[in-house]
């Protein structure tokens, strides 16, 4: 169930301040007609006001009382709870009035008419999906943070890993610039949104760029964006990345692989806090904080010629190291058993557990690949295991000497499982007794397997 159905099986809590005791009557009667509406009426301003710690979500207003005035109880209200939403009712039909009133935050001004009741539910209406839109977001910023809780999503219980959560807390209370640097698949991009999500900038964007995917001659474009008819192609104003991220967090990945023609200007835009769009001579202010990555150590990639020294102090900021799994002590075990629950609950297996060969198979694995290596291990281990344990013979590792170009081709997880079984199948004669010793798997798994393959 989503949540604007959620939101729509909650009662509204709507007050009514009206002083002409028909008149109250007539608007609660006709919104207590919905069940789904809990309506309470009010005679005067104050027996309003003092009941707004019960946080209604919708007011309704006569513009005059015998307390106050509409406008002026209309101000203390959204004061006191700007998302409680008011909507005026009354004789006034003044546009100017009318106007004001909805400049200070009135939802609607509804004049007294025999059609009242219609117009009145149209409103409520209204607003019930503003409300429920608003809880929804809510919802999902609460879910993001609590996605990139860094401790529950960069997982370990090693020094190394204990450092990093130091670093990640230190970082999300400031804007410093961060660099994470790590061999590949060690979660450099995982850390880059710990920081944001976890900072006073995780209500605005993370904009992520892999400068290595990006031609050199189309960096400048990607980052500063460009006007229409700066150059041939360029059929359309662009905003680039620094723009989009306005308030919020650009992560440049693989930032070392950026042409070194380039980044003087980008030195310059981080000194200058302003880009200027390709084709234009107006610069752009920007506020967005910068975090990049890097597999390459930085320093290094200055002494080689690679990457401009001013630029590198001016990167540095706070730098992360990510450990490379092998040195993270028994990390890898923590990692599998939760790489194991997650693919087990997206497929609908039992859950499955590592026997003891199993997990001495992991443990003497260096694992160059990392964390990004060991899910893929882990996700083929619990389809090739035949039973809810994983034996060792399920652990099934290519050296980086032994990956046959297959591997780098974008497969799915089956695909690659399918071609490992049909290439022994091929060496063995197709002796499936023989295949199954070999990989050390039930027979049953690879009949299984050739039926489904088979069956499409």
């Amino acid at each position: 169930m989503n949540l604007l159905c959620t939101m729509e099986q909650t009662a509204l809590k709507i007050f009514v301040v009206e002083d002409n005791e028909w008149y109250n009557k007539l608007l609660v009667h006709n919104l207590s007609l919905n069940p789904d509406f809990e309506v309470t009426g009010f005679f005067n301003g104050r027996d309003c006001l003092q009941r707004l710690n019960e946080n209604p979500d919708i007011i309704t207003l006569d513009y005059r009382l015998p307390d106050t005035t509409g406008y002026d109880l209309l101000l203390k209200i959204k004061q006191e709870n700007d998302d409680i939403e008011v909507v005026l009712i009354s004789e006034q039909d003044d546009i100017e009035v009318v106007v004001d009133l909805l400049k200070h935050g009135a939802f609607d001004y509804i004049v007294k008419s025999n059609d009242i009741k219609e117009r009145l539910l149209n409103t409520v209406n209204n607003i019930r999906k503003r409300i429920s839109l608003r809880h929804e977001v809510n919802s999902l910023k609460k879910e993001v943070q609590q996605k990139y809780n860094f401790e529950k999503t960069i997982i370990g219980n090693s020094t190394a890993i204990k450092s990093v959560y130091e670093l990640i807390g230190k970082a999300m209370r400031t804007n410093i610039t961060v660099t994470v640097t790590g061999e590949t698949g060690t979660g450099k991009e995982l850390v880059a949104k710990a920081v944001h999500y976890n900072s006073s900038r995780k209500n605005h964007p993370f904009v992520p760029i892999n400068v290595a995917a990006i031609p050199s001659e189309l960096i400048e474009s990607e980052l500063f964006g460009h006007e229409k008819g700066s150059f041939t192609g360029a059929s359309y104003q662009r905003v680039g990345k620094f723009e989009e991220a306005h308030g919020g967090t650009l992560f440049l990945d693989e930032v070392t692989e950026m042409d070194i023609s380039f980044q003087t200007k980008l030195l310059r835009a981080l000194q200058e806090r302003e880009i200027y769009r390709i084709g234009s001579n107006k610069a752009i202010k920007f506020d967005c904080r910068l975090i990049v990555a890097s597999n390459k150590n930085l320093a290094d990639e200055v002494k080689k010629g690679n990457f401009r020294e001013d630029l590198f102090y001016r990167l540095m900021g706070l730098p992360i190291h990510l450990p490379p799994l092998r040195e993270r002590e028994t990390d890898v075990l923590i990692l599998s058993k939760f790489f194991i629950g997650q693919f087990c609950a997206e497929n609908n297996f039992p859950l499955k557990t590592l026997s003891p060969g199993a997990q001495n198979k992991l443990l003497a694995y260096n694992f160059p690949g990392n964390i990004r290596e060991l899910r893929s291990v882990i996700e083929l281990a619990v389809t090739m295991a035949s039973a809810d344990e994983i034996a060792e013979g399920d652990i099934i590792i290519h050296s980086g000497s032994n990956i046959n170009d297959s591997t780098t081709e974008e497969l799915s997880l089956r695909e690659h499982e399918m071609r490992i079984i049909k290439s022994m199948l091929k060496k063995y004669n197709n002796n499936i007794k023989l295949v199954a010793q070999k990989l050390d798997i039930g027979a049953s798994t690879i009949y299984r397997l050739l039926k489904e393959e088979n069956g499409k």
